[in-house]
């Protein structure tokens, strides 16, 4: 596998939660656009790009809020990544959209473009839960969203799910994973709202003006969407991400199994072999690299053997599983002999599982996973 992401850094409003880089306004996104056309072709003509010959697998546009597009710029941006880019035939192409910045028009118009596959930010179908998240959509828009995609041919569609949102109950936790189903989305990515540094939502935490839902509590509801997701038929296959059969999302399995990825735009994030990248978290400083016709990077680095042995171990194991052979194969190592010390106890605990070829997850192993990721990178460091 291999991914291609793009980042649209524009919002019509910014998410007082949200730590990714966005600009509040849409007076420079032709400018933005042209300039990300500029950064596809020099990251295509990039020789120090060993891994560019293998196909990509999935196509990502990310944000910011890529639904600010219109379907004729999109289609520009998709025809430019087609001609510089060895894209296989069957790839995912997601696009992020608000469910208030879409009509029947747009949709139609990025699924002509190629786009097959859709990822609406959903979060809550309670309003003061969405107005608490700064969100510019309603329930029902939300839901009229969904009924367009479907009208417009999509049929690979993910919802986002917030729960642990300071004056959430768990009613109101399953009344929004009930209206969440009865729109039969293909793939629901259900998170706990994080107060991420630097953010709004940040500032009000240290002032004492939000309180964060209590770890229990938070782990309870956790519990509850895995519970309630499961009994629906949606399969978990990372903490977070739930999906029907055949809708896992490749883009995202991509990063899971620490395989390549191609990024662009401001503050986009790339992977290529052994070798990590980050583009300046600037639109002005990245629009001047690329007009200088220089890799807009602020930096780049090398991952040694055991920083690439801990990513992958931390990545597989919170995703569909560590893959026994291919530890052994890539990193000298028999993971079921580094883990003695826990596995027994883990398996009989029921948080993991070995398949024969991978070490897996269980429902409950989902829920202390970031305790068992600790303790198996203390085993193999």
């Amino acid at each position: 596998m291999r991914g291609y992401y793009l980042h649209i850094p524009f919002c019509e409003k910014k998410c007082s939660y949200c730590d990714f880089y966005s600009l509040e306004t849409t007076q420079h996104i032709d400018a933005f656009v042209e300039t990300l056309l500029r950064e596809i072709t020099m990251r295509a003509d990039d020789a120090t790009d060993t891994s560019s010959t293998t196909p990509v697998t999935s196509v990502f546009f990310g944000g910011g809020t890529p639904s600010l597009l219109s379907p004729a710029t999109l289609t520009r941006i998709v025809n430019h990544v087609r001609a510089h880019v060895a894209v296989a035939a069957n790839a995912e192409w997601t696009m992020e959209c608000n469910p208030g910045t879409v009509t029947a028009e747009t949709l139609q118009g990025y699924a002509a473009a190629g786009i097959n596959r859709l990822s609406f930010g959903v979060q809550s179908f309670t309003a003061s839960e969405l107005e608490f998240l700064d969100r510019i959509h309603s329930a029902d828009e939300a839901s009229q969203a969904m009924s367009l995609a479907r009208a417009a041919g999509f049929e690979n569609v993910n919802m986002d799910l917030m729960f642990a949102v300071p004056g959430q109950t768990y009613d109101t936790l399953q009344y929004n994973l009930q209206r969440m189903l009865a729109l039969q989305p293909d793939h629901i990515s259900a998170y706990s709202l994080i107060y991420e540094h630097g953010t709004p939502l940040f500032a009000k935490m240290k002032k004492g003006l939000v309180t964060p839902t209590s770890e229990d509590v938070d782990a309870a509801m956790y519990a509850l969407v895995i519970d309630t997701l499961t009994r629906a038929g949606y399969e978990q296959y990372e903490v977070s991400n739930f999906a029907r059969t055949g809708k896992r999302c490749m883009h995202n399995r991509t990063y899971w199994l620490c395989e390549s990825y191609t990024a662009v735009g401001p503050s986009a994030h790339g992977l290529l072999g052994s070798t990590r990248y980050w583009n300046h978290r600037s639109l002005t400083q990245w629009t001047a690299k690329v007009h200088a016709n220089e890799l807009p990077e602020a930096n780049r680095e090398t991952l040694s053997t055991n920083e690439q042995l801990t990513e992958f171990l931390f990545c597989t194991l919170r995703a569909e599983g560590i893959p026994i052979a291919t530890v052994q194969q890539r990193f000298g190592i028999d993971i079921r002999t580094a883990l003695a010390e826990h596995l027994p106890d883990w398996m009989s605990a029921d948080f993991v599982r070995d398949t024969g070829s991978h070490l897996t997850l269980t429902a409950e192993g989902y829920r202390v996973c970031d305790e068992l990721t600790l303790r198996m990178l203390a085993c193999v460091e």
